[in-house]
């Protein structure tokens, strides 16, 4: 990341503030013209793999680590059109700005709507931009989630995906969830079908466990497990190993810890104080030090929210504050 001289900043409305050694813009002007995006040649001075700046997607699509989850650009409940339709398209691009080049949303927020925001915010879309959507999962109304693994479902959901988003091809289609009533294999083998027909990419899984995804690779290739995961949910732990042994992307949802977030209070509060950075900001950079298979998509419809969870891409802290972080965190 490269600064772009200039002697405005506080005029601008940029806080300055010092996290151990590296000077770090925040506020509502950090992103506008007085740096680059947050994403570029500039990596971690770690040695450790996990600070990796980007992940090669299924081994051929080269994305930023931190990306964006768009499910919170819908209404309430992930229901119907946002009440500020503008708003959410100029989250969509500020994304896009900010250097994010991966972009998760599904069917079934909204439902269809959000796939809808983003082929309107962003068509024609960057070449380097992935968009991950999921389908097998049924929104009977505001807050309820209903799977549907048929395959003849699945097929027609993958079609839809293609004509909302404006694509001939999706780089990651996820089986949302895996549907107790029906066997995984015929789910897995409905997305082989369409990946053979040149309509996926790459096929990913939601929610599964390691016995789940070796299942699922004896179908179709797996190249991405998106399961719920933060530093104070850690329940999948035993998936996150097995990705980073069989090296699939680890895209964990709510990684904040959802709508209620990190509680007050929380080992995590005196430390991001102690740096002068949100407690957001040091759950977002405790997963991409974590794991380097790790591709957190924090979501949010607030571009200023939004701002804040990129930046969190830049946070450094010693080897030995992260493991006492993780320590008092788990």
């Amino acid at each position: 990341m490269r600064e772009k001289s200039s002697n405005s900043n506080e005029k601008a409305g940029v806080t300055r503030r010092t996290f151990l050694g590296t000077t770090l813009l925040t506020g509502a002007a950090f992103f506008a013209g007085e740096l680059d995006v947050i994403f570029g040649a500039e990596s971690s001075t770690s040695p450790s793999v996990a600070t990796n700046p980007t992940w090669r997607l299924g081994g051929d699509l080269t994305v930023n680590r931190l990306g964006f989850g768009a499910m919170r650009l819908t209404g309430e409940g992930i229901w119907g059109w946002p009440p500020d339709r503008a708003n959410a398209l100029k989250v969509l691009r500020r994304a896009v700005e900010l250097g994010v080049n991966l972009i998760d949303t599904a069917d079934a927020y909204g439902p269809e709507v959000d796939e809808l925001l983003i082929a309107e915010a962003l068509y024609p879309y960057p070449k380097d931009l992935v968009i991950a959507t999921k389908g097998g999962n049924t929104r009977p109304g505001p807050g309820q989630w209903v799977p549907d693994g048929r395959p003849e479902y699945l097929k027609q959901c993958v079609d839809k995906s293609l004509k909302r988003l404006r694509l001939e091809r999706i780089d990651l289609y996820q089986l949302h969830r895996i549907d107790p009533k029906v066997p995984m294999e015929d789910s897995l083998d409905a997305l082989k079908e369409m990946q053979d027909a040149g309509k996926i990419r790459h096929v990913g899984l939601s929610e599964v466990s390691p016995d789940e995804i070796k299942r699922a690779r004896k179908v179709v290739p797996i190249v991405s497990v998106q399961n719920q995961y933060n530093i104070g949910n850690r329940q999948w732990e035993n998936t996150l190993t097995y990705c980073e042994k069989e090296g699939l992307g680890f895209m964990p949802w709510s990684p904040i810890g959802g709508s209620r977030g990190l509680k007050a209070g929380d080992a995590l509060e005196a430390t991001a104080k102690n740096h002068g950075v949100t407690v957001v900001q040091l759950a977002l950079a405790w997963l991409l030090e974590r794991s380097p298979v790790m591709l957190p998509i924090p979501g949010t419809s607030s571009v200023a929210h939004l701002e804040e969870n990129v930046a969190a891409a830049k946070l450094k802290l010693a080897p030995e504050e992260w493991k006492a972080i993780n320590a008092l965190a788990g």
